[in-house]
């Protein structure tokens, strides 16, 4: 902050010092009169200053920003007369030779004082419009970084509740699986609170970043499916295939999980043989992860579970990887299909 004021105040004093020298810039080799150069370019130089400065850090405020628009323009167009007429006082009492040249060249060519008073006007509206296209410009870049900023806390304050919202929902559906094996398999039962245990450990302290690495998801999730496996009968078949090196791709934590959960809740059947296919292929900075399982629609009087895991991943996605991602779920021949594909940074 002390560096760009700095910088600015530099800026200023660099364009100040150029147009002051401006007249020498320009007639560079030939000789100069001094009382001329200070009537007709440093004193107004000096007055387009104090115009500049006093909109810019005072009238712009507060009046142009308020729309007190009329006052604005009354208070600038004082102040112009006024420097114009100041102007013409100095160099009648200070610069009389040069009043008595410019009568005479006005004898001679005719009356210029129109013109010239519509040029000194014009010198002194220069800085005045610089000066609200300035703080203008300022003041939108201020408004923007501001709505920028209410935009992210939105954003992460959303993430954030979806993050928590997961969380739960993870562990009630993890523990409704494991109360099934309570009275069927205790010593898996027992199993499976401690493998949860190391998952939720997980969860709760590794996955408060805004990204992580996919290789610590993968093996999240290769601990979750042999999880379930406990669970599910002979005739369930589950195949999966993960990247076995490393990536050092980074994502969102607990994206996919939603999607595993879904596949063991609705593809799985007690009576009848189960097939759940599992892919996840990185290629570049692409991530596409697939699940296929058989359809077995959840029954009404089944309360396991809250139903928000897609609904969740669906809206973690839209703002992690807003026109980076494509999902899409399909059910053919009772088979349901999951495609996910990301695009990381």
């Amino acid at each position: 902050m002390y560096k760009n004021k700095t910088i600015t105040i530099f800026l200023h004093i660099l364009v100040w010092l150029t147009l002051f020298c401006l007249p020498y810039l320009l007639s560079y080799g030939q000789e100069q009169e001094l009382d001329r150069v200070k009537a007709h370019f440093w004193i107004p130089l000096f007055f387009s200053a104090i115009v500049f400065y006093i909109n810019y850090f005072v009238l712009v405020n507060r009046y142009l920003f308020p729309k007190k628009m009329l006052q604005f323009i009354l208070v600038n167009l004082g102040l112009i007369l006024f420097f114009l007429f100041f102007k013409e006082y100095i160099e009648d009492h200070y610069f009389q030779e040069l009043v008595k040249k410019r009568l005479e060249n006005t004898r001679r060519i005719g009356p210029p004082f129109k013109i010239a008073i519509y040029i000194q006007i014009l010198t002194y509206m220069a800085p005045l419009f610089l000066a609200v296209a300035l703080k203008t410009t300022k003041q939108w870049v201020k408004t923007e970084a501001k709505r920028k900023e209410a935009a992210n806390f939105k954003l992460q304050s959303e993430l954030q509740h979806l993050h928590y919202q997961l969380q739960p929902h993870f562990f009630f559906n993890s523990l409704n699986n494991i109360y099934a094996m309570v009275d069927i398999s205790p010593d898996q039962a027992k199993t499976s609170i401690h493998s949860l245990s190391k998952l939720m450990r997980y969860m709760l302290y590794e996955t408060n970043v805004e990204s992580i690495l996919l290789s610590k998801e993968i093996d999240f999730m290769k601990k979750y499916i042999d999880l379930m496996k406990l669970r599910v009968s002979d005739k369930t078949v589950v195949n999966y295939s993960f990247p076995v090196k490393e990536t050092g791709i980074k994502i969102a934590p607990l994206l996919f999980i939603s999607l595993i959960e879904n596949a063991f809740k609705h593809g799985v059947s007690a009576s009848k043989e189960s097939l759940i296919a599992i892919d996840m292929i990185c290629k570049d900075k692409t991530v596409t992860f697939t699940i296929e399982n058989d359809n077995y629609p959840k029954l009404s009087e089944d309360k396991s579970g809250s139903g928000i895991g897609l609904q969740n991943i669906v809206k973690r996605l839209e703002l992690l990887y807003p026109d980076r991602h494509e999902f899409k779920t399909t059910l053919k021949a009772d088979r349901f299909l999951v495609h996910l594909e990301i695009e990381t940074t």
